[in-house]
């Protein structure tokens, strides 16, 4: 007869492996929607569940050739795909900026943006040819295969793996790198569904990302403007990005802070109270999980 251990130890593989199965899904049919049409949401959809197969690959799956070269293939693509993602959100921007242009500077900027757009399209279409998506999905299902999910604690993992803010101060330069360990910490989160603290994990770590998001979409615009319109003194449209990207910067350095201080300190007491209760057994888990990591 199993103990209460026991087949607690196989309903948690059981999620975690019906979790890890529904990303790769999620991917594969990214990639089919994308090889059909280079829309805005198709573009989005594989960018997104790009980063989360990476996430699981990079954490779960033991070092091989296949895993280098279809973490490469997904990076090469998911690049292409992010860049022509950020277009599309620069264009909605300053479609819904309501300010004057007198300069007629937030015009010409959509003109290059729509140029840019045209040229980042090709490109990806270009990538993401039948030949390199079949072997994309050959190399997906390969790698499937090797996740290792036994013994794993998700939410552990991706405390592990969250940015430490008291290592290197938040500058606009570091907070990029900040933004993405975050994306990463959340999907691996996301595969604890089923844990009481989950959600309020991931839920803290995704009002951080879509903060932090919010302020990247508004500085590579302002780079943008400053590169084709000279300084705010020179151009009315620089200065108000410059003013929107300073007040988002703000706002994402105090959510990601606020986050990943928030989920440290509720994970403390999780972890004591498991120390104490299960001993050698929790030490155990605890171990197999950093190993993983």
């Amino acid at each position: 007869m199993q103990s209460n251990e026991s087949i607690n130890n196989h309903l948690q593989l059981s999620v975690l492996q019906n979790q890890s199965r529904l990303v790769f899904e999620r991917m594969n049919r990214s990639i089919g929607r994308l090889s059909k049409s280079i829309t805005p949401e198709n573009v989005h959809r594989f960018r997104t569940n790009g980063r989360r197969v990476e996430a699981l690959i990079e954490q779960l799956s033991p070092d091989t050739r296949n895993k280098k070269k279809v973490l490469k293939l997904v990076a090469k693509l998911r690049n292409r795909a992010g860049k022509l993602r950020d277009i599309d959100v620069q264009i909605a921007f300053l479609n819904n900026l309501k300010v004057p242009d007198r300069q007629n500077h937030r015009a010409q900027m959509l003109e290059l943006l729509a140029e840019e757009h045209a040229r980042r399209s090709r490109k990806l279409s270009k990538s993401a040819d039948s030949a390199a998506l079949q072997e994309l999905r050959k190399r997906l299902r390969r790698e499937q295969a090797e996740i290792k999910l036994d013994g794993i604690d998700p939410l552990r993992l991706a405390l592990n793996s969250l940015p430490k803010p008291s290592q290197v101060p938040l500058t606009e330069k570091t907070l990029h790198s900040f933004r993405i360990g975050v994306k990463q910490a959340r999907y691996l989160a996301e595969l604890a569904v089923e844990a009481p603290e989950a959600k309020l994990f991931v839920d803290e770590l995704k009002r951080a990302q879509d903060a932090a998001g919010e302020w990247h979409d508004a500085v590579k615009l302002k780079e943008k403007a400053e590169k084709r319109f000279g300084s705010a003194s020179e151009s009315a449209l620089v200065s108000i990005l410059q003013n929107i990207s300073r007040s988002r910067f703000r706002s994402a350095n105090n959510a990601l802070m606020t986050a990943v201080t928030t989920l440290s300190q509720r994970r403390q007491p999780a972890k004591a109270s498991a120390h104490v209760q299960h001993n050698g057994a929790a030490s155990n888990t605890t171990a197999r999980g950093t190993a993983v990591a």
